[in-house]
């Protein structure tokens, strides 16, 4: 069975930083790209940044620069290293195996100003 467990969230404070892990387990992940998502309750789930398997990456427009998307296929884990956070960035964290139906169930982040 394939999992994504996210961890690595928590309460931040605003220009403070925080890392957040995706573990992933039953399937050989490393062959897929991985994505980070977010969401506030209330509105639509929102990309945040993609790394493909050839470990090319994308971002949005809102956390290009502060955040950085890297992984480690020893470990089957995908992380997103958040710099400079605001208050903005305040939402569930989501990462997701592009390709596939198979996404994790999250980890809060909040970014007190």
């Amino acid at each position: 069975q394939v999992q994504l467990v996210e961890s690595g969230g928590g309460l931040a404070q605003a220009g403070g930083s925080l890392t957040l892990s995706c573990a992933t387990s039953g399937t050989a992940a490393s062959i897929y790209p991985m994505g980070w998502y977010r969401q506030v309750p209330g509105n639509q789930r929102e990309w945040v940044a993609t790394i493909s398997n050839g470990r090319s990456t994308n971002y949005a427009d809102s956390v290009k620069g502060r955040f950085t998307i890297s992984r480690d296929n020893a470990k089957n884990t995908v992380y997103l290293q958040m710099n400079s956070l605001k208050s903005e960035d305040t939402a569930v964290y989501i990462c997701r195996m592009h390709g596939t139906n198979y996404w994790g169930k999250g980890t809060q982040v909040t970014v007190s100003s």
